[in-house]
């Protein structure tokens, strides 16, 4: 069944419902737009959040090795990635369902719209022709009522005596021409007539159902595109759930790599001291005259000239000065007391984490020097291309920039030259042999101690580095305390390692 045959008369309900077709699909595109626009939204929003709660601070804040906050991260990297999955999720719903429905209704409206001017001149022509008909019904009547107002004439002359053979013949000879007329005027009406049923039953059973079957396929076409944009609805959302998964599951793996025993080792890691809890405080006995040996100060002797050099190598004193010569020399004397020593020089470490940690601060500044380096090296090409074409630039508009990159490769070298210094404090410079020559006489001999200790209290030694002793134990001093706090010795059953300087008492 098709509309040309059911409702050949329902002209008005067809425009009616293919015009409220054509607002619903609209409606579902500016719907579509609207839910775009939420998502856009939803994923500025998230992007916002992520970066609202994400680590700042210092790099040594960021580079933390506690497994819950490294989670955290993680479950914000992941969301930011979510986000993005959102926006592209709204691109693709704007290009596949808004972009092409709205094109394609663009062309069914203009199909319908021609269409119905079709309908209307169809109605148009079969009024004229209706019109047409009606007039030339009037003008038979006319003449026929004329014709036979000329015969009654002609009769009445005939049968009155009084009228001459002239006036009985114009009588009928009037009344023959409006016979004919009349005559004339009834084919004129036939002929109209059956002109006028022609092209009603041509309005009615063709045209029209064709113009209406045209709009029900219009019509058909938008039902199947809309059905289509509803389908592409799920569609598109449900091909970006592959990737919002991922992300979802990535955060439920980040929740699993959440170690509670791994945190608490890792702090204990970062801030255990190794030393040992106070012993009690002692009696002390003044009516006695007795003063316990553990509130002496502890007194460390110099030991012989000899051990201050070892045969090929140089000793801590002389390594750092001739570091800090080597560093007035290719650095400049005024630009390294420029340059303040940082506050941070971990001397609250033990000897080989505090020389971990400058190993590490020193490859930071390298790394931030280098940096540094490529933009000074940048800006100088710059400037020589301004220096040969003017018309590119300023040359001296650059100067700011440069001094300032150079004050910051200056601070960056003294820091270097400060923390290098540290460094090699904790681990002596190894010279070659045409470079420094010493005297033979020296002795080669790194077993002999610099003094003989007592231990004063218990000491673990569970940090790296450190060597455990117990109180009133007999210890052999090998490097003494160079300014942080920590001893070098050695056991009787021959462990070496550092223990805290004021642990201990030289006899």
């Amino acid at each position: 069944m098709d509309w040309g045959t059911a409702l050949w008369d329902q002209h008005d309900a067809i425009e009616k419902h293919t015009q409220l077709g054509l607002d619903l699909a609209d409606r579902y595109v500016k719907f579509v737009k609207e839910r775009t626009d939420i998502e856009q939204l939803y994923a500025k929003q998230l992007r916002a959040l992520c970066k609202k709660y994400s680590r700042r601070g210092s790099k040594e804040d960021q580079d933390t090795k506690f497994t819950n906050q490294q989670a955290f991260q993680e479950v914000l990297n992941e969301l930011n990635d979510y986000a993005t999955h959102r926006e592209q999720l709204a691109d693709n719903m704007s290009v596949s369902i808004c972009t092409e429905l709205t094109k394609h209704l663009y062309d069914l409206k203009l199909e319908r719209k021609t269409l119905l001017v079709e309908v209307k001149k169809a109605q148009q022509n079969l009024e004229n022709s209706f019109k047409q008909l009606e007039l030339a019904k009037k003008r038979f009547e006319k003449e026929w009522k004329e014709a036979e107002k000329a015969n009654l004439q002609a009769e009445r002359a005939e049968q009155d005596s009084n009228s001459t053979k002239v006036d009985v013949d114009k009588a009928r000879q009037n009344a023959h021409q409006r016979t004919h007329a009349a005559d004339e005027c009834k084919n004129e009406y036939a002929a109209q007539l059956q002109k006028y049923n022609k092209e009603q039953n041509n309005f009615y059973h063709s045209e029209m159902p064709s113009i209406f079957n045209k709009l029900q396929e219009v019509d058909e076409k938008r039902i199947k595109k809309l059905a289509e944009g509803y389908r592409l609805f799920a569609d598109t959302e449900r091909k970006m759930l592959p990737g919002i998964s991922v992300c979802l599951d990535k955060i439920t793996a980040a929740s699993n790599k959440t170690k509670e025993k791994q945190d608490s080792l890792t702090l204990i890691e970062q801030h255990k001291s190794g030393l040992a809890p106070p012993v009690d405080v002692e009696f002390e006995d003044y009516s006695q005259g007795i003063k316990p040996a553990s509130m002496e100060a502890p007194h460390i002797s110099r030991g012989r000239i000899k051990h201050l050099f070892k045969k090929n190598k140089v000793n801590h004193l002389y390594t750092h000065l001739m570091l800090d010569f080597a560093i007035c020399k290719n650095v400049g004397f005024k630009s390294y007391l420029d340059h303040p020593p940082p506050v941070e020089d971990f001397s609250h470490l033990p000897p080989d984490k505090r020389k971990k940690r400058l190993q590490e601060r020193i490859d930071e500044i390298k790394k931030e020097l280098h940096k540094e380096m490529d933009k000074s090296n940048g800006l100088g090409r710059m400037k020589e291309v301004y220096e040969k074409n003017s018309q590119l630039g300023d040359p001296t508009s650059l100067e700011p920039q440069i001094n300032q990159i150079a004050h910051n490769i200056n601070k960056l070298k003294g820091e270097l030259t400060y923390v290098t210094v540290l460094e090699s404090k904790l681990s002596p410079s190894q010279l070659s042999d045409d470079v420094y020559e010493f005297d033979e006489d020296f002795d080669d001999d790194d077993d002999v101690p610099a003094a003989q200790c007592l231990a004063l209290y218990d000491f673990d030694g569970a940090s790296e580095g450190a060597v455990s002793m117990e109180a009133g134990e007999r210890l052999s001093m090998i490097n003494k305390d160079q300014g942080d706090g920590w001893v070098h010795v050695r056991r009787i059953n021959g462990d070496e390692g550092y223990v805290p300087a004021l642990y201990i008492k030289i006899i």
